[in-house]
């Protein structure tokens, strides 16, 4: 794991309480075993219906933004189900995000499609407080530990998101057996969000690997930009959160429907330029 005084003071408290979290959950209930719902392809499915495979986030707050959203998040899930999102993250982090493993029962109870757990998980233990189809894994967060992690996850059914912000991160995801990739534009020394992040990384991501690009995405512009340099699919919380969300997501799934940019879904990987 990264020396924490590199990480921002906002994120080195969310790893704290994480840390915290866990030496909780350890030994604390019994061993998950989940039946999930195929991530693949529900982004499959979306691709055949024209639409930008977009991971809708339910996010009541964060660190990074202002103020908070108060709404049912189950009507919040449904609507943004309703405007096209092909999967959603439930944020279960309380103390910095408002979270719950209670609202993610409710919102994955109530909705047919793949729903990503969004924690900061660092210990085994931890994967064993709720059931979602897949679980996020901060290769960052967890260093050393991220294949026996990983291995423990694909053990109790989960399929595994596992986030990177650079080159190198990239390489240990790989090599530990990540199959989905999501790389996270947004800094976690400054918090500084950067498309160019996800444009410099996605061209090194093995074609067999589903990669995701995460933060920052705010617009059909932004949207059409990942997908031109490689994504298969978006994870947008706070563009989606910030005002109607059936709306703001129907129109960021609608990115490609005017044929710009990678609206058939091909992959340009391979033949992205590199920015530095």
């Amino acid at each position: 794991m990264d020396d924490p005084d590199e990480l921002a003071p906002a994120v080195r408290s969310i790893l704290s309480a994480a840390r915290d979290r866990a030496d909780v959950d350890a030994g604390a209930g019994e061993t998950v075993s989940v039946s999930p719902r195929d991530l693949s392809a529900a982004f499959e499915r979306a691709e055949a219906d024209g639409r930008v495979p977009v991971i809708a986030e339910v996010k009541p707050t964060s660190p990074t933004t202002d103020g908070s959203r108060d709404d049912d998040p189950v009507a919040l899930a449904e609507g943004m189900v309703a405007g096209g999102a092909a999967a959603l993250s439930v944020l279960t982090e309380p103390e910095h995000f408002g979270g719950s493993v209670d609202t993610l029962e409710r919102v994955r109870e109530a909705v047919d499609v793949p729903v990503l757990r969004k924690d900061f998980v660092v210990n085994e233990a931890q994967l064993d407080a709720v059931e979602s189809d897949v679980v996020l894994l901060i290769a960052r967060f967890v260093g050393d530990d991220l294949a026996d992690l990983l291995a423990a996850a694909r053990d109790r059914g989960f399929q595994v998101l596992v986030e990177v912000h650079d080159r190198e991160e990239l390489e240990r995801a790989v090599d530990a057996g990540a199959t989905t990739i999501g790389v996270n534009n947004r800094d976690l020394a400054e918090l500084v969000v950067d498309l160019g992040t996800f444009e410099s990384v996605a061209p090194h991501v093995p074609d067999e690997v589903t990669l995701i690009a995460e933060s920052g995405i705010g617009s059909p512009a932004d949207a059409r930009r990942m997908r031109a340099a490689g994504a298969d699919a978006l994870l947008v919380g706070s563009a989606i959160m910030d005002g109607d969300v059936e709306a703001n997501t129907r129109e960021l799934v609608r990115a490609g429907a005017d044929g710009d940019a990678v609206a058939d879904g091909e992959n340009t990987r391979d033949t992205t330029e590199t920015h530095t």
